[in-house]
């Protein structure tokens, strides 16, 4: 990133926290590429509710749009749906139907509750995928870091998903940003709280690889020292020695928040508009090389 583009990104990249945009980046979002339903529960319970984000304008087609299901970071300590609406409004405005839920945290629960909330709302956005005119058979999932870890062991450990009635072969595919997925041993004394020894192993996605998981999309900032980029590039090893489909992108001079950041709205200057990292452009081609080409008339941003 050259020195300029560091100046002008310097403000809202000093708004996102380890895991969670703040409050200003999502003030700056704009409302005119997206409708959004709120507070929808998906199970009963604290934290069980979810927010859906569809495309404004309409399928000119009339085909259904993918589904990307989006689950947020935080160490499975933190973290908020409200936090993500730059991420809802981003994807919307690509054409996607976006649902983010949120999900129990510690100390509510530990591994794997958090796992058996996100797989009943993706049994959720299934079941009501049609309500918002999106393919309950191309379902993506996407995360960022702890996020990611989520999203990733649905893909890999399918039991999950099977318990809610969800058949993997609707995983269209898989997108994780900057995510732990083979993080033994723990060094964190509350880390070891919420994976307690016998479920460790288990815990991990790239433990539970076998060739038969979705395309999957892995994105890594090079300048992460929240989540060691070396859980990347061993699981996309692991999913190259099963012959899984897969695409690593690393992104010099991003940080483990930025490589999220980057789904807000593109800074102006000068010059024209000039974005933190093309991951929204990555992650958008990804989607749509497995979308048939089946989409039209997506906002463009």
């Amino acid at each position: 990133m050259i020195p300029s583009l560091r100046v002008l990104v310097a403000p809202f990249i000093a708004m996102l926290s380890a895991c969670s945009p703040a409050g200003l980046v999502n003030a700056l979002t704009p409302h005119s590429t997206y409708e959004l339903r709120v507070n929808i529960p998906y199970e009963a319970g604290d934290r069980h509710s979810l927010d859906v984000y569809s495309p404004r304008r309409p399928q000119s087609s009339g085909a259904p749009s993918p589904l990307i299901v989006f689950f947020y970071g935080g160490s499975w300590q933190t973290g908020d749906r409200k936090d993500y609406l730059f991420v809802g409004e981003a994807l919307a405005a690509r054409g996607y139907v976006t649902v983010i839920p949120d999900y129990r945290r510690y100390p509510q629960t530990i591994f794997p509750g958090f796992m058996d909330d996100a797989a009943a709302a993706v049994a959720w956005a299934q079941a009501h995928a049609i309500d918002f005119h999106a393919d309950p058979q191309r379902i993506f999932l996407m995360g960022h870091s702890a996020g990611a870890h989520i999203a990733m062991l649905l893909a890999t450990d399918r039991r999950y998903l099977a318990q809610h009635g969800v058949d993997a072969g609707a995983l269209a595919g898989v997108v994780g940003l900057a995510g732990p997925y083979d993080f033994l041993p723990l060094q964190d004394p509350t880390l070891e709280q919420i994976f307690p020894m016998g479920t460790r192993k288990d815990s991990q996605p790239i433990n539970h690889v076998d060739g038969a998981e979705p395309p999957i999309f892995l994105g890594v900032g090079m300048d992460d020292h929240t989540v060691d980029p070396g859980n990347t590039t061993r699981f996309a090893a692991r999913l190259e020695a099963f012959g899984d489909r897969f695409e690593l992108k690393s992104y010099a001079g991003i940080n483990h928040a930025m490589i999220v950041g980057s789904f807000g709205r593109p800074v102006r200057s000068l010059s024209g508009l000039i974005t933190v990292a093309p991951v929204l452009d990555d992650v958008s081609r990804f989607i749509d090389s497995l979308d048939g080409g089946q989409r039209s008339g997506a906002a463009s941003r």
